[in-house]
């Protein structure tokens, strides 16, 4: 229990001391917030960033009598007994070198999405796991642990042969949900030059490795945009698209404006007995269009997601199907106005005190990176 060694004392109480490495963006607006409503479950203990005042603003955010510590050392805080798991919101450059910190503390570790950048980093954060004993990762996969998707995931086994499915996620700008989300995040650039350089240079050596090591696929302006986006904003869709219905066994289809440095991507996913078109871009428009659909001879089942940013919008099922009688019926269930964010924590919270392997694993998440490089090499060809 709390990643800590048999011989060591474990707290009575069931909440659990969280150290949350990385005060950006989503640590500001979604992971204090939420953690703040959770505090029957959790207590932040400690923070750590390489900004000393995004530490302070994070700081002051936290909703507890005790202030948590903070520090610009990520092993400090990883050896920090008050921390039982560590959570880690950096950029995705670093996640393998704070993982193997926290697993060599003997801490448990949450890993925002996307695991990393490339197979090899992802093989260490794997090997690490697995020497730690196996079941001390969990990847932050909020959008499977919505309660809509896990509705779906059920309902599908019940269609029958799937004939095909639809996989699309365009948004607007983050910036605008962010502003509405009530959270007031602030920004901050007072990065140490030695910070700043260490990760441009390890980004640069994330792209090679991935790109042009791994998948033999030449780095360009066209080729590092789309693994960048897809990697972050599509490793969402892949990932609750491998869930829901499998991995595919190729890409038969890119389309050709992947190429060009258009933010807007779709392919053609090929099954064993049916395709998926997969649509992924960004543009300004200020709407979140995401959702799952999959479509068998007598129903469609079809799973909608809103931004994560704005608490509380639920994530809806709809069904429409062919009853016996031969009449249509058209359903929209929505089980609950938790939000992905807060039901992810609350499986954080279970498989911490159980012990029981996470659905998100770090062998899991590694899938991503291989349709990824389905979908790089589809371009590429």
């Amino acid at each position: 229990m709390f990643g800590m060694n048999p011989t060591e004392a474990i707290p009575d109480s069931p909440i659990v001391g969280v150290g949350i490495v990385g005060c950006g963006l989503v640590t500001q607006v979604v992971h204090v917030p939420t953690l703040n409503l959770l505090s029957h479950l959790f207590h932040i203990t400690y923070l750590c960033d390489v900004s000393e005042n995004a530490v302070k603003h994070s700081q002051s955010r936290v909703a507890s009598a005790s202030r948590p510590k903070t520090t610009q050392s990520v092993e400090e805080l990883c050896n920090a007994p008050e921390v039982h798991l560590v959570l880690i919101a950096t950029n995705h450059a670093f996640h393998a070198t704070d993982a193997l910190l926290a697993l060599q503390a003997k801490k448990l570790v949450f890993i925002e999405k996307p695991i990393a950048l490339t197979l090899q980093d992802t093989d260490r954060i794997i090997a690490a796991d697995k020497a730690a004993g196996g079941s001390k990762v969990f990847i932050g996969y909020m959008r499977r642990y919505a309660a809509a998707f896990v509705d779906a995931v059920k309902e599908v086994r019940s269609i029958g042969q799937i004939r095909y499915a639809r996989v699309r996620d365009i948004i607007g700008p983050n910036s605008i949900f962010v502003g509405q989300s009530g959270t007031y995040p602030r920004t901050f650039n007072d990065y140490r030059e030695v910070d700043s350089e260490a990760l441009q240079m390890k980004t640069r050596e994330d792209v090679a490795q991935a790109l042009q090591v791994e998948l033999g696929v030449s780095v360009t302006k066209g080729t590092d945009l789309m693994w960048h986006t897809l990697s972050m904003l599509g490793s969402h869709d892949l990932s609750a698209m491998r869930e829901i219905i499998g991995m595919p066994k190729s890409v038969v289809g890119f389309s050709p404006c992947a190429t060009t440095g258009s933010p807007f991507w779709s392919a053609i996913f090929q099954y064993p007995d049916f395709v998926v078109a997969y649509e992924s871009g960004v543009d300004q428009v200020a709407r979140f269009d995401a959702s799952i659909e999959i479509f068998g001879d007598t129903k469609t089942v079809k799973v909608c997601i809103d931004t994560p940013f704005v608490k509380g919008l639920p994530t809806t099922m709809i069904i429409k199907e062919t009853l016996p009688d031969g009449s249509y019926r058209e359903s929209t269930i929505r089980r609950t106005y938790e939000d992905p964010f807060a039901l992810e924590l609350k499986a954080v919270h279970e498989w911490v005190v159980s012990g029981k392997t996470p659905k998100t694993t770090p062998s899991d998440a590694r899938q991503d990176l291989e349709i990824l490089g389905m979908l790089m090499k589809a371009v590429a060809t």
